[in-house]
C-alpha cells in the first residue's frame, strides 16, 4: 500500500515509472536474499555449536595440559625419574646428530596395489614410525624411498612433512645403496635377523594389503638379488595369529632394539598388540644376549 500511494502522490511530477521500478526492484532483491539463504541441516547446526564450544574452551583445557605437563614433571623431578624429551628438545633434535646410524628404508613402491583406503592408512602408518623416531633416545635414519605416487598426493595434506627429519627420495633404494648392503625383512624369509648392523640397510614394504599378496616382499627381494631376512618373533614367542606386523610396529621393534636398548623379547612384548595373542616362550636363562 505503501508503494501504491507513493506512485500516485509522485505520479503529477512524472516520476511514476521510476518509482514503480524501484518498488518492484526491492521486492525481487528481498525475495531473492531469502531464497539464496543457506539453510543449515539440524547435524550442521549440532557440529557448528560442537566447534563454537570447543573454540571457546580451547583456551582453558590448553592451560589444564601445561598444568598436568608441569606438574608431571616436578612429581617426576622428586622421585628422581626420567622423562621423555620436551617439545622443545624434540625440535632440537635431528638424524645427522643422532649417534645410531642405523639405515631403514620405508618402500612405497606398492602404491598401486593399495585402495584409496588402505593408501591412507599407509601413510598414518609412516607418520607413527617418524613420530617413534623422533622420541628415540638415538634417532635411527629413516628413509623413504619411491615416494612419487598417490602416497606422496596423500601426505601432501599433512602440511609440513617436508620439514619432518626424515630422508624422502623419489628413487629406488637400488640408486641410493649399495646391494650388498641391502636387507629385505619379511615374515616369509627363512632367514633370521639376530642383530642388527649399521654396516647393513633393513628394508620394510610399506604395504597395506590384507594379506591379498602374501609373499610380494620375499619374491621382490629374490628378484632383486638382495638379501632377505624376518626379526626372530618365533624364537622368542608364541603368537596365536600370524606374524604379520604393520609398518610402524616393525618399525617401533627396530627403533626399541637398536636405538633403547631393549632385547628382542622385550621390544616384541612391548609393541606387538595383545590382541595377536603374544606370550613370551619359557627360556632357560631369562638374561637374553644383547642384539646390539
Amino acid at each position: 500500500m505503501a508503494a501504491i500511494e507513493s506512485c500516485e502522490l509522485n505520479s503529477a511530477n512524472g516520476n511514476q515509472k521510476p518509482q514503480v521500478e524501484t518498488a518492484v526492484d526491492s521486492i525481487q532483491i528481498e525475495s531473492e536474499s531469502k531464497i539464496d539463504e543457506p539453510t543449515l541441516s539440524k547435524r550442521a547446526r549440532k557440529r557448528l555449536l560442537k566447534h563454537e564450544k570447543w573454540l571457546e574452551y580451547r583456551p582453558i583445557k590448553r592451560a589444564k595440559e601445561k598444568e598436568r605437563i608441569k606438574k608431571k614433571r616436578e612429581e617426576a623431578r622428586l622421585k628422581n625419574i626420567e622423562l621423555g624429551p620436551s617439545r622443545k628438545q624434540l625440535k632440537n633434535m635431528n638424524l645427522t646428530a643422532s649417534k645410531s646410524k642405523l639405515r631403514i628404508v620405508l618402500d612405497f613402491s606398492f602404491d598401486h596395489l593399495m585402495t584409496d583406503k588402505d593408501l591412507n592408512k599407509c601413510v598414518n602408518q609412516m607418520s607413527r614410525c617418524y613420530s617413534v623416531n623422533r622420541r628415540a633416545e638415538k634417532p635411527l635414519q629413516l628413509h623413504v624411498t619411491n615416494f612419487d605416487g598417490k602416497s606422496k598426493e596423500i601426505m601432501q595434506k599433512h602440511i609440513g612433512y617436508l620439514n619432518w627429519d626424515v630422508n624422502f627420495w623419489t628413487e629406488n633404494y637400488l640408486d641410493i645403496f649399495k646391494k650388498e648392503e641391502l636387507i629385505y625383512l619379511t615374515s616369509d624369509s627363512d632367514n633370521v635377523v639376530e642383530n642388527l648392523d649399521d654396516s647393513s640397510v633393513y628394508i620394510i614394504g610399506a604395504l597395506v594389503d590384507h594379506n591379498y599378496h602374501k609373499g610380494i616382499c620375499l619374491r621382490k627381494a629374490k628378484e632383486q638379488g638382495i638379501k632377505h631376512g624376518r626379526l626372530p618373533i618365533s624364537e622368542f614367542l608364541e603368537m596365536k595369529s600370524r606374524k604379520v606386523l604393520t609398518v610402524d610396529h616393525v618399525y617401533a621393534i627396530l627403533v626399541n632394539v637398536a636405538s633403547n636398548g631393549m632385547s628382542w623379547k622385550e621390544a616384541f612384548l612391548k609393541v606387538i598388540p595383545q590382541r595377536k595373542g603374544a606370550l613370551a616362550k619359557p627360556s632357560a636363562n631369562d638374561d637374553e644376549q644383547d642384539t646390539r
